[in-house]
C-alpha cells in the first residue's frame, strides 16, 4: 500500500483521454442517432459578469479597460454563458486515501484510487462536450472541510482543466461554506445540474454525507459513482504477527493482527456493499466503478448517456 503527496505521472494522460474521446463518440453515436440534436438554439452567449483571470481562461475574454484599472494585477475577463446549455457539475473526492493504490499487480500497474476517479471525471467530463453541456468540478477532502471548485464552461479544454485542477489542485476557487454541505452544493450552480459524486466513500461521514446528497438531489440530479477499493488494501502477506498501520487522512495509528491485515480486502468490500445500500435508501441512483478498464468505460458511458438522454425528454 502506497501513497504520495506529490505524482510524478498524471493519473491520466493525453492518450488515454483521446481514447475515452473515440470510445465515447462510437457509443454515444450509437444512442443518439437520428435522435440528438444540438443543444445551441441561441444566437449567442449571455454576459454574466466580471472575474479574475484563471489559468485556462481564452485572453480574448480578458476585459483589459477592467484589467488597466487593477494594474492587471489581477487580471479580469469577461464571463460569458449560453443560455440553453445544461449543466454537468462533477464532485470527486479528493482526500489523501485516494492516493493509496496497490503494487505489483500487472492487472493494475499500481493504479491508485484516485486513478479511477480520474478516468471517471475524463468519462463524464467528454460525454458532456458530446452532448454540448457546460462542465464543472467540486472537489472535498477529508472532513469536508476544504472543498474546491472549477466553474462550469464548455469544451476539451475545460475538461482537461477540471482534470489538472483534480490531480494537481491548480486552478481550484475555494468555496464558502454557507451554512451545510447540502446547501453548498445545491447553492453552487444556478441552474438543474446533472451532479455525479465520485468517491471511494471510505470515511466515517458517508452516511451523513449521503443524507446530505438526498436533499442535494431534490434540486440538481444526483447520482453515486462508488469506486471499488477493494484492490487497493489486497496486501501482500507478512510474516510479522502484528502489525503497525498508518492512517494517512487522520494521522492515528493502531496494532494490528495479521490475520486481520489479511481481511482489510473483504471488510472495505462489506462497507462499500453497506454505502450502496443506504444510497439508494436515499434515493440516489448507484453505478460501482471497476479496476477493469474496459468494463469501467462501457458501462460508465452508457450510463451518461441514459442518463443524459433521461433528462432530456
Amino acid at each position: 500500500m502506497r501513497t504520495r503527496e506529490q505524482e510524478v505521472e498524471p493519473l491520466i494522460n493525453l492518450s488515454e483521454i483521446t481514447e475515452v474521446e473515440l470510445l465515447i463518440l462510437k457509443r454515444m453515436r450509437e444512442f443518439t442517432i437520428g435522435e440528438h440534436s444540438s443543444m445551441f438554439h441561441g444566437t449567442g452567449f449571455d454576459f454574466v459578469g466580471l472575474r479574475d483571470w484563471q489559468a485556462g481562461d481564452r485572453f480574448e475574454n480578458i476585459d483589459w479597460p477592467q484589467s488597466s484599472l487593477t494594474n492587471f494585477s489581477p487580471m479580469v475577463v469577461r464571463e460569458f454563458e449560453q443560455p440553453t446549455t445544461s449543466s454537468v457539475i462533477m464532485v470527486a473526492d479528493r482526500s489523501a486515501s485516494t492516493r493509496c493504490g496497490a503494487t505489483g499487480k500487472s492487472n493494475d500497474r499500481g493504479a491508485q484510487i484516485a486513478t479511477l476517479i480520474a478516468r471517471a471525471i475524463a468519462t463524464v467530463g467528454m460525454s458532456a462536450v458530446f452532448f454540448q453541456d457546460s462542465i464543472g468540478l467540486i472537489t472535498f477532502g477529508e472532513g469536508f472541510h476544504e472543498l474546491g471548485a472549477v466553474r462550469p464552461r464548455i469544451g476539451k479544454g475545460q475538461v482537461i482543466h477540471c482534470l489538472e485542477a483534480y490531480q494537481q489542485g491548480f486552478g481550484l476557487q475555494d468555496i464558502k461554506n454557507i451554512g451545510s454541505l447540502s446547501a453548498t452544493l445545491t447553492g453552487f450552480s444556478r441552474k438543474t445540474a446533472m451532479m455525479p459524486v465520485i468517491s471511494d466513500f471510505l470515511f466515517d461521514e458517508a452516511p451523513d454525507f449521503l443524507t446530505e446528497l438526498r436533499q442535494v438531489n431534490n434540486v440538481h440530479d444526483v447520482f453515486i459513482m462508488l469506486v471499488d477499493a477493494s484492490f487497493a488494501f489486497e496486501l501482500p502477506k507478512v510474516s510479522a504477527g502484528w502489525v503497525e498501520v498508518y492512517d494517512v487522512e487522520t494521522g492515528r495509528t493502531r496494532m494490528m493482527s495479521r490475520r486481520e491485515l489479511s481481511r482489510q480486502s473483504e471488510r472495505v468490500k462489506a462497507w462499500q456493499n453497506e454505502i450502496a445500500r443506504q444510497a439508494k435508501d436515499n434515493d440516489l441512483d448507484v453505478i460501482r466503478l471497476s479496476l477493469d478498464q474496459v468494463k469501467f468505460d462501457i458501462a460508465l458511458v452508457e450510463w451518461v448517456a441514459e442518463r443524459r438522454l433521461r433528462r432530456k425528454k
